[in-house]
């Protein structure tokens, strides 16, 4: 299986990926109709890969699922990261482990299953299931939850009904955040499939799942019967469309009322453009088993060839920040004194380091395949084909693919193919939250699902932060980064990012740090 995956990369060439996205703008019927009355339409910049609340960590399903058809437990407000109540209205500590909390009464899924704490011990356990899962169009995934392994992998938790509207909340090592750690937890209906994921997700949110028509649209209507306030948008319509250019004109045609990504250089119009502050940091992810990877001087040779401020205002936003770590500087754990260590553009030494590996044996002509995604971020690609020029200028046998999500997710996802080439794969995290715990083992441990890192010491430090609070939770995970950016290496460190979006004069919508990751429709109001 994993030869087979492989060769899927390996026939999706940047030529055949150009073809793709051509042919895709081409299509017959991809042209969406203009909003009409209370219905809105959102251009995404891709297809989502699956409508699963139990994926919904993901960007391109959590835009469309998130909040909007599956809630979660608790909320995390993206201004300040204090957590709000949502599913749940309350909650207490009852020890190191064990949290309590008070269930919001009256609640239903859209199926009409009423929400309880057993529903949702039900649904925590789906979510935390280690067998591998059916995809929704039948075959094998051989991947489960991607919340549990991205962000509860090294954590066991267990849910636990006290009375209807009363669940408990245990863990096998102390949780001192668990109420925000819940702000991710999603909560689905008890008659979702147990031993596969599902495309037609029912949850408790302020919209209802329509339909899915492959390669066009996602349609939602408004929950009539949603206990909280009523919004004011009766049916989204999702679209995507590779070209920031086509996802702002088509704003500013009336043809759809918001592209919640579109590239510096289309945000010219001041009615209707938007830059927020952005939860991402982007970076390229370094294969370190792969031979000449695996030699430290070649990571650290990668780092300095990299010219970070000549892409800073023109390739992408002057505002971007060079990168230190995977955590954006708000972050609870964020190193500050790691970011007066950005790495230096400085191919001479790039080269000497490059020479030096060569010299004790280092294969350093090998060919690399640098993987990027499509319409991952405005300009990504020209940030690849930027990376892939200084790369090949001090001496490496770079090759750029450019993927769509689901050939890109195959070589981001563990299992990874044994037969793989030496690879750096352009990759890219959100952390809204507010706390490096979202961040550090998601991306870093050694069970984790998209980690390249198996450092059993880390680990240890990783998840005894965790059960840290105060100045000694901050501190260690900064020890954290520290060991990571000076001692491993494990990634090309790139940029914190800024968005810009484009709201249509129809509605009143204000992007925030969270939109990448979710669009809340009730949030938009529409102009009378």
């Amino acid at each position: 299986m994993t030869t087979a995956r492989y060769r899927l990369l390996a026939a999706a060439p940047v030529w055949a990926a150009t073809a793709l996205l051509a042919a895709g703008l081409a299509a017959p019927g991809a042209h969406a109709q203009g909003a009409k009355g209370n219905n809105i339409v959102i251009v995404l910049p891709e297809e989502p890969t699956g409508l699963d609340g139990c994926n919904m960590d993901s960007s391109f399903v959590g835009r469309v699922v998130k909040q909007n058809i599956t809630e979660t437990i608790t909320e995390i407000d993206p201004n300040d990261g204090s957590v709000k109540p949502r599913l749940a209205v309350s909650w207490d500590k009852i020890d190191d482990k064990t949290w309590r909390f008070k269930l919001r009464p009256g609640v239903k899924f859209t199926d009409g299953a009423p929400l309880t704490a057993q529903n949702i011990a039900d649904s925590m356990e789906r979510m935390m299931s280690k067998e591998a899962v059916t995809a929704a169009n039948g075959t094998k995934a051989g991947l489960d939850c991607t919340i549990r392994t991205r962000m509860f992998s090294n954590i066991a938790l267990k849910g636990k009904a006290i009375d209807d509207l009363t669940l408990e909340i245990s863990a096998d090592k102390p949780v001192p955040i668990l109420p925000t750690q819940m702000g991710i937890m999603p909560v689905m209906s008890p008659n979702s499939p147990k031993d596969k994921l599902t495309n037609t997700p029912v949850g408790t949110g302020p919209y209802v799942y329509v339909n899915w028509v492959s390669g066009q649209e996602i349609n939602l209507k408004r929950n009539d019967n949603y206990w909280g306030a009523k919004p004011d948008v009766e049916g989204a319509k999702f679209v995507w469309r590779n070209e920031s250019s086509v996802r702002a004109s088509m704003v500013k045609i009336g043809e759809a009322d918001f592209a919640p990504q579109i590239a510096p250089q289309e945000a010219t119009d001041p009615k209707m453009d938007v830059s927020y502050l952005n939860a991402e940091t982007t970076w390229l992810r370094i294969d370190m088993t792969r031979k000449p990877m695996d030699d430290i001087r070649i990571r650290r040779a990668m780092n300095y060839a990299i010219d970070r401020n000549a892409m800073r205002g023109s390739i992408l936003p002057k505002d971007v920040i060079p990168a230190t770590q995977v955590v954006i500087p708000s972050v609870f754990g964020h190193n500050n004194e790691l970011d007066k260590k950005v790495w230096a553009y400085d191919p001479a030494k790039a080269k000497a380091l490059i020479a030096e590996a060569k010299k004790d044996g280092a294969p350093v002509d090998r060919e690399i395949i640098l993987i990027g995604r499509t319409s991952y971020y405005p300009n990504g690609q020209e940030a690849m084909e930027a990376m892939m020029g200084m790369l090949t200028a001090v001496g490496f046998n770079i090759k750029l693919q450019m993927l769509e999500v689901g050939q890109w997710n195959s070589v981001n996802r563990k299992p990874w193919a044994e037969d793989r080439p030496a690879i750096l794969l352009q990759s890219m995290h959100d952390n809204d939250k507010g706390d490096a715990s979202f961040s550090a083992y998601p991306r870093y441990g050694c069970e984790a699902l998209t980690s390249n890192v198996c450092d059993p010491e880390l680990d240890k430090k990783i998840n005894l932060a965790a059960t840290l609070t105060g100045a000694e939770r901050a501190k260690t995970y900064q020890e954290v980064f520290r060991i990571l950016y000076e001692e491993i290496v494990p990634d090309i460190n790139m940029f914190h990012m800024v968005g810009y979006s484009r709201v249509g004069d129809r509605i009143d919508f204000k992007p925030s740090v969270a939109t990448n990751a979710e669009i809340q429709i009730a949030h938009m109001k529409l102009k009378k």
